[in-house]
């Protein structure tokens, strides 16, 4: 079990939780901070003092005066009313990432929520009873309200749940899972619930967590390409680098003298030719910018994991509540936006380097789309195409979500984030990018066979050898999909990603 407590959650425990089901528990010193602030929210609703969201409406209604006796039913109604998401649900493990965030947040005893409801929360998490939460109605600006109303409406009894992957109405999901709905909502809770950005930070963890994957890939399979073109090594010589002195490129150039420390297939400088295109030549310049992306990128998000992002805010030393706007999803919005450049350029320039394996008049003696013989079969043709379309639809997908805003609540809320939009289009992007340099490694690896594989470095033949194993040499045309889905299944599996680690 892992024990969080509003502070400690990172990338790596996210994973375990929300990925490998890792069990969840909440640290005493969190709970005793959450009872505190719930003991104050009573405080103010017993003084009757106008306060945001506790005793007066929401948003451009927040001049309306809300009686004691119906705080409760203003919670429940704000669920109710607010839950308007549309289109596809989010798969699962997106919404079990958003239970663990929020529970994450209001464990840090800024809310005023009972513990009672943040442990059913915990209950369906471990259980794996998972709420049914629509993709699309979210503006990422008063948090995602659509999408956590979905969240929050089965610890109420209401809406849907799902269960190892079939959908129940949840008054039948909680009665197949053993799980008593809570009665009902008191003062604050429904707010505390749904106003944060705990969709945007579900989405972009997994995102930037196949980010990381997918760039490692990147860089590996861009040390079998320089194998396959017979590459010019000296363009990774370690004081070229230093003359820059950007991070992400030095860590690249590094590697690729690392990957290709032992091979013989690579060429010095004068060996063959005097150079090489940029898309071998000005790798660690390129993919090194997109990777001081991802790492700006990694560090918002593991700040926002452990962030509060409710409103109004609850200081139960200070006696106040104040209503701010911290569930405002600009930082991860243009984060996101900026992860989706990054990842395009790892697709873009993946591609261009796919190009140059079957295009015989730039592969450096390579055959024509990598067959023994061509016009009888086609080979590697369409391979390049399938890359360039995903390329080309990355470019469409980069446009920033984050540059666009459309107010809301007669104009109260009349500037948001798009931060929803962002998360989920970079997750595309990234999906995309993945088939781009899975099919370049397959690529690579049938134009090393048209070397000598027994010549690749000692960590190349690693990578080829495990993909042989599933996947043979072309000799003639073959179902090609078939190949491309495979290899994308295998190189996202836990084994390879240890072996390229």
């Amino acid at each position: 079990m892992i024990y969080i407590n509003g502070d400690n959650l990172n990338l790596n425990s996210f994973v375990k939780i929300v990925l490998e089901n890792e069990l969840v528990g909440v640290n005493k010193e969190s709970i005793k901070k959450v009872k505190k602030a719930c003991k104050y929210v009573k405080k103010v609703v017993e003084s009757d003092v106008p306060t945001y969201g506790i005793n007066t409406g929401f948003g451009q209604l927040s001049t309306e005066s809300i009686n004691k006796e119906d705080t409760s039913t203003l919670q429940e109604n704000l669920i109710k009313s607010h839950a308007c998401g549309v289109g596809k649900p989010l798969d699962d493990i997106y919404v079990r990432g958003m239970l663990l965030l929020r529970v994450n947040a209001l464990i840090k005893g800024y809310s005023g929520i009972r513990y009672k409801v943040i442990e059913k929360m915990i209950e369906l998490l471990n259980k794996n009873v998972l709420p049914v939460v629509y993709s699309q109605g979210s503006l990422g600006a008063s948090g995602d309200l659509a999408p956590l109303s979905h969240m929050a409406l089965p610890l109420i009894g209401l809406g849907e749940l799902s269960i190892e992957g079939k959908v129940y109405s949840a008054e039948e999901g909680l009665k197949k899972a053993k799980i008593e709905p809570l009665s009902g909502l008191v003062a604050k809770e429904g707010l505390a619930l749904i106003n944060g950005t705990q969709a945007i930070t579900s989405i972009s963890a997994i995102t930037i967590y196949r980010a990381l994957n997918l760039f490692n890939l990147s860089v590996h399979t861009l040390g079998l390409t320089m194998e396959a073109l017979r590459g010019i090594t000296d363009v990774f010589d370690e004081q070229i680098h230093q003359l820059r002195n950007q991070s992400g490129q030095l860590f690249v150039a590094k590697r690729l003298r690392d990957i290709l420390s032992d091979s013989k297939l690579t060429t010095k400088q004068g060996e063959l030719r005097v150079q090489d295109a940029y898309s071998l030549r000005c790798s660690p310049q390129v993919l090194g910018a997109s990777l001081d992306a991802i790492n700006y990128v990694y560090d918002v998000i593991e700040k926002e994991m452990n962030a509060v992002t409710d409103n109004p805010l609850v200081f139960p030393e200070r006696e106040k509540v104040i209503s701010a706007g911290n569930f405002h999803g600009q930082p991860l919005a243009i984060a996101m936006d900026f992860l989706s450049i990054a990842i395009s350029e790892v697709a873009n320039i993946s591609e261009r380097r796919l190009e140059r394996m079957v295009n015989s008049q730039l592969s450096n003696g390579l055959p024509p789309f990598l067959v023994k013989k061509p016009g009888l079969n086609s080979g590697f043709m369409i391979v390049q195409y399938s890359a360039a379309s995903l390329v080309s639809e990355n470019k469409v997908l980069s446009h920033p979500a984050s540059v666009d805003s459309i107010p809301s609540s007669a104009n109260q809320e009349d500037h948001v984030s798009m931060g929803n939009h962002a998360a989920r289009k970079a997750n595309d992007i990234v999906e995309n990018a993945y088939k781009v340099v899975s099919m370049e490694l397959l690529t690579a690896l049938q134009a090393v066979d048209f070397n000598n594989p027994k010549k690749m470095s000692s960590k190349t033949k690693e990578i080829y050898d495990y993909i042989r194993k599933d996947i043979k040499f072309i000799e003639e045309d073959v179902l090609m999909y078939e190949r491309i889905h495979k290899i994308e299944d295998l190189v996202r599996t836990k084994e390879f990603i240890t072996l390229i680690n």
